[in-house]
């Protein structure tokens, strides 16, 4: 089992959003190493802490897991879609997705907050320059996370 980081905009799809469905889908990944991530490495069941990005308060909002084995995002072959790719073609699609169950909401964790504790000094997250929207989360990051911020036993 693999832990992640996935940031989401809450006015794209929200902790709230994810949990109201029973999944979604992880659309409009446009950076290579964060698709790559997703198509070579994660797994249904791998845990996810959902992270609300480009936000007033950005943070880690709640619990999830992958749910699905990683397909091609539907919207880069729309014209229409902010996500459009006009290189990307159905028999060679250059972005995928997978899907996320939300598993439960937690209090906001902030940036700040995550800062400050030593044990999680080297999460890619917190690094100086890192923009990806998704990022590995080490089994200690994600114990100490889920346990210790937010309050819960045995996550995902």
């Amino acid at each position: 089992m693999a832990y992640w980081l996935m940031k989401s905009e809450p006015d794209e799809v929200s902790i709230d959003d994810a949990l109201a469905q029973q999944s979604v889908a992880w659309f409009g990944v446009r950076n290579y190493q964060a698709r790559n991530f997703m198509r070579d490495q994660m797994q249904p069941g791998d845990g996810v802490l959902f992270y609300h990005s480009s936000c007033a308060e950005p943070g880690i909002a709640g619990i999830a897991e992958v749910c699905s084995t990683a397909y091609p995002d539907h919207t880069q072959f729309d014209p229409a879609s902010h996500y459009y790719d006009p290189k990307s073609t159905r028999e060679n699609p250059r972005w995928i997705m997978v899907d996320v169950k939300a598993i439960r909401k937690t209090r906001l964790i902030s940036l700040n907050e995550l800062r400050s504790h030593p044990e999680l000094e080297d999460m890619m997250v917190l690094k100086k320059g890192s923009r990806l929207s998704i990022t590995p989360v080490t089994a200690h990051e994600w114990q100490f996370i889920t346990e210790q911020l937010a309050g819960v036993k045995h996550a995902a």
